[in-house]
């Protein structure tokens, strides 16, 4: 990690953790957005270009499932949602490996639970597992392991799995892709005069009050779960971005320094 990382020295960091949730994956009808998929591939391969280490917390395989089956809606039962993620995990998987292939970048499938990550050697097999990849230049693509985890070993969202793996992995930087522009001082869907906090240096638990739960049939998390995983991440000394991922090029003007989404900087 990178200590006093402010936005001036994002293009210092080397290893980058990048979110991306159901909203960003799919259209509002629930199908697959396949053209903002294959961008988010091409920028991340480009930042494997400039030497850069990137790892990829995907959410969807339940969104995508739902879609796959033509189903009317998420269900609402424990085991009809592992059914679905089940089948999402694996044609999410595929869409990464085909657009990644096609620019010649290797990839893995990491499924995580929280138990995996709590205990001291299951923790450290991960952290391995993570280094030996990004050794060998293979970008690892995280999910919760939705097809088996109950509430017991459930990390609750992918915003704080990607809390999670940003600590461990000892990254610089977590950037959180979500369908809002940052984090904003009041709903900006209810409050025209709502104005977007470009830097968070206050990383006490009170900058949670003035977010909100989940608009999104489809996805897990709001702009909470996003607030929480960044605040704590700064918190461990990964600076974190909440920014809009309609378009994934935003991740160059992030490494360039431009004030765009909600940056949670880390203590010096």
């Amino acid at each position: 990690m990178i200590a006093g990382l402010k936005r001036n020295r994002l293009k210092e960091v080397k290893r980058i953790v990048i979110k991306i949730g159901t909203t960003s994956l799919t259209y509002e009808n629930g199908h697959v957005n396949l053209k903002r998929i294959r961008k988010l591939t091409e920028i991340i391969c480009d930042l494997m270009n400039m030497d850069k280490e990137v790892i990829l917390v995907s959410s969807g395989a339940i969104g995508i499932g739902v879609d796959k089956l033509q189903l009317p809606g998420r269900p609402q039962t424990v085991s009809g949602k592992q059914a679905v993620a089940a089948v999402g995990q694996l044609m999410l998987m595929n869409i990464y490996e085909r657009f990644f292939s096609e620019l010649s970048q290797n990839v893995a499938q990491i499924l995580l639970t929280k138990d995996v990550t709590e205990g001291a050697e299951t923790r450290q097999n991960v952290i391995n597992t993570f280094n030996e990849l990004l050794k060998m230049r293979v970008i690892p693509i995280v999910n919760e392991n939705d097809s088996v985890s109950v509430d017991e070993i459930k990390f609750g969202d992918n915003d704080f799995l990607s809390y999670i793996v940003a600590t461990i992995t000892g990254s610089d930087l977590l950037i959180i892709l979500t369908d809002i522009d940052g984090f904003y001082d009041k709903n900006p869907r209810d409050y025209n005069d709502a104005i977007l906090m470009h830097n968070i240096t206050d990383l006490s638990e009170k900058i949670e009050e003035a977010a909100g739960g989940s608009d999104s049939e489809l996805g897990t998390g709001g702009m909470l779960t996003k607030v929480h995983a960044s605040r704590l991440a700064a918190e461990k000394g990964v600076a974190a971005v909440i920014c809009n991922g309609e378009d994934p090029a935003i991740i160059y003007d992030i490494l360039d320094g431009k004030d765009v989404g909600t940056m949670f900087i880390p203590e010096d």
